[in-house]
């Protein structure tokens, strides 16, 4: 791999390699644990390395087993294409606009006249000055 100024180093590799200990083969397959559902989730290659996920290659993908109790998920890989679908990238642009939009107005289940402000899930209440406090 060619760094700047011209220096070179092998270091760096620009493929990505399974995880298993002395495996030298390329990674094309992706595992996460999740742990809440007892469940190992194989997939296609991520599209960056995760700390938490395990880039396997095909061989170590194949003879994956899980600990007993938990269900292994294979998710398909898609050989045609080599990039993300028309599917993926509908699921992005929404995702995006949801973001995007405004949070919707709670009903305003507060009284005439009082003073509300929200902070996240929570809402301030401010009592009218004309009216007694009840902790009082």
């Amino acid at each position: 791999m060619s760094l700047s100024k011209g220096i070179q180093s092998n270091a760096v590799s620009p493929v990505r390699r399974c995880s298993r200990t002395a495996c030298r083969q390329p990674a094309v397959f992706t595992l996460t644990y999740v742990y809440a559902d007892s469940t190992a989730v194989l997939g296609p290659l991520a599209a960056y390395v995760e700390p938490h996920c395990y880039d396997l290659c095909a061989m170590h993908a194949d003879r994956l087993t899980a600990p007993r109790g938990w269900e292994v998920v294979r998710l398909p890989v898609e050989t045609v294409g080599g990039g993300p679908g028309s599917d993926d990238l509908e699921a992005l642009a929404d995702a995006v606009r949801e973001a995007a939009r405004p949070p919707a107005r709670p009903p305003d289940d507060v009284e005439e006249g009082a003073d509300t402000m929200r902070r996240g899930h929570l809402r301030v209440v401010r009592s009218d000055p004309s009216r007694p406090d009840p902790r009082a």
